[in-house]
């Protein structure tokens, strides 16, 4: 990531890609804090580089939410979700798979937030 970045620059798709790669293996070793850094790094780059409805930023949007789901930030991370299956759906269409895996957690996040306020009570 870092030979990318100063050869490629910080914001070009390649630097992207492996500062991506970077956070899922920071999210996959359960340290949160150094993978949203970069998970918000690659989704404000991703965005303005690529374009907010580009794949590639909609997969960036769908890491964090993951990453935020990780610590347990269950609102926050079901909101940017919504956001990014509705991206997907208007970009990719419903049938994409990415659409479908998305929208998959979601439904399964909004049934686990379901569950635990229900047993709140």
């Amino acid at each position: 990531m870092e030979a990318s970045s100063r050869v490629l620059g910080t914001e070009h798709p390649d630097t992207l890609s492996s500062m991506a790669n970077l956070a899922s293996t920071y999210r996959n070793q359960g340290q949160w804090t150094e993978a949203e850094k970069l998970d918000l790094q690659v989704m404000e780059a991703s965005s303005r580089v690529l374009g907010a409805e580009h794949p590639d930023t909609l997969t960036s949007l769908a890491n964090l939410a993951h990453t935020w789901r990780s610590q347990q930030r269950d609102t926050e991370a079901i909101t940017l979700m919504q956001h990014a299956v509705s991206l997907r759906i208007d970009t990719l269409g419903p049938g994409h798979p990415d659409t479908v895996t998305s929208l998959a957690f979601l439904h399964e996040w909004q049934s686990c937030q379901t569950t635990t306020n229900i047993s709140n009570i």
